[in-house]
């Protein structure tokens, strides 16, 4: 028995001995191999930069869809199973995809139309001429005057579109409008009204938001059966209204509009969900404050011009842009901010209309419109979308 134990031992080590010498030359191999890929790598590439030149002196676009195609088909018939006809596939899809990386970066300073003029910052003062949204008392009041002073000439508006409308028509220099809060996310209205008008963001600023529930003078909460407030008023005091269940809810126009509605009405049953500042703007009674969710519950508010232009410092960018509706045309659409060390910090999608389960994306990463990364970025983007928009280049001010 220790006979056959000692010979069955040795063959075992025989056996490891034999596979650490194969997983070695194996290794030595694919090492070799590695580097002849390198090799016709680097050498494919400055192949694509000569057919970059071409292609600047004739005018000729970068991206060929039907030709990439054509190629991926003759590639993937050269492996010999499915599996390595995948595998072709995907890696020539990336090749392809750095190759035109490549070439984009090559042609990324003929990429001037896009440019916005610079500023130096916000206008201030009473020919300085805003809308905002909403009514005195209210948050995106209180960002207009943070970031403009007081001595400007503002409009107040009962909606989103109006303020868009007026900035528009040349009505008002600027607009101001909510666009994201911290508990509830992307505001739908604004991204679409971007989208559909041809409006710039030239600043953002964010608020901590408090919401606190609103009565006439003498009011009680134990009085209260309706309140009235913005959607995400309400839904920024889920919790709130969750403990409170005999309270029925009712979404109208802006906090600090239903704040006024209050005060109009002079009824104790009715409040409303906004702001103390709203509170002490129309005389109303804080029944229960700071209700938020969340404690750190801030919303972006967003300034938007009708001159294509960005305040000096600026750092950060908002696109959107529609893909064709087939496998890896996101990826591919976002490889093109990492590709170029972009710092994506948002996405956010949103239906496309006539289409079933499409969408068009809104993206937000760090970087100046005149950074080579940026340009090159936005060369990319714009040849394989569908439809890029630069939404603006700002910074929070």
């Amino acid at each position: 028995m220790v006979k056959i134990m000692f010979e069955n031992r040795e063959k075992i080590a025989k056996m490891e001995k034999t596979n650490v010498v194969d997983l070695s030359e194996s290794r030595k191999t694919i090492d070799q191999i590695d580097k002849q890929i390198v090799q016709l790598f680097e050498h494919r590439m400055k192949v694509a930069k000569d057919v970059a030149e071409y292609k600047r002196a004739t005018g000729k676009a970068v991206y060929d869809k039907e030709r990439e195609v054509q190629k991926l088909d003759t590639l993937k018939n050269f492996a010999t199973d499915d599996f390595n006809r995948h595998a072709v596939e995907e890696l020539f899809v990336q090749i392809m995809s750095m190759s035109r990386k490549a070439q984009y970066a090559m042609l990324a300073n003929d990429y001037t139309e896009k440019t916005f003029s610079r500023i130096d910052g916000l206008p201030q003062g009473k020919d300085t001429k805003v809308a905002f949204f909403g009514v005195q008392g209210s948050y995106t009041e209180q960002a207009m005057e943070e970031c403009f002073g007081t001595e400007i000439t503002s409009y107040p508006e009962d909606t989103f579109k109006a303020v868009v409308d007026a900035v528009m028509n040349g009505e008002v220099d600027y607009g101001v409008l909510p666009i994201e809060n911290t508990t509830t996310g992307g505001i739908t209205d604004s991204y679409d009204l971007l989208v559909q008008a041809d409006v710039c963001i030239v600043a953002e600023h964010v608020i901590k938001v408090e919401q606190s529930l609103l009565g006439v003078e003498g009011a009680k909460l134990a009085d209260i059966k309706t309140v009235y407030s913005h959607a995400q008023g309400i839904r920024q005091c889920k919790t709130f209204f969750e403990q409170n269940l005999a309270i029925k809810t009712v979404e109208e126009g802006s906090t600090a509009g239903c704040a006024k509605k209050v005060l109009v009405n002079g009824d104790k049953t009715i409040g409303a969900i906004a702001s103390v500042r709203a509170a002490n703007t129309y005389g109303l009674s804080v029944l229960a404050e700071n209700i938020s969710d969340e404690d750190v519950n801030s919303t972006r508010f967003i300034i938007i011009s009708k001159k294509k232009q960005y305040i000096k410092g600026a750092n950060k960018m908002s696109i959107c842009f529609s893909l064709p509706h087939e496998t890896g045309s996101l990826y591919n659409m976002l490889s093109h901010i990492i590709y170029n060390s972009l710092n994506m910090t948002k996405i956010e999608s949103r239906p496309l209309s006539g289409k079933k389960f499409e969408y068009r994306f809104f993206v937000d990463f760090e970087g100046k419109i005149e950074d080579a990364g940026v340009k090159n970025a936005l060369k990319g983007i714009e040849a394989e979308s569908l439809e890029l928009k630069i939404l603006g280049n700002y910074r929070c001010v």
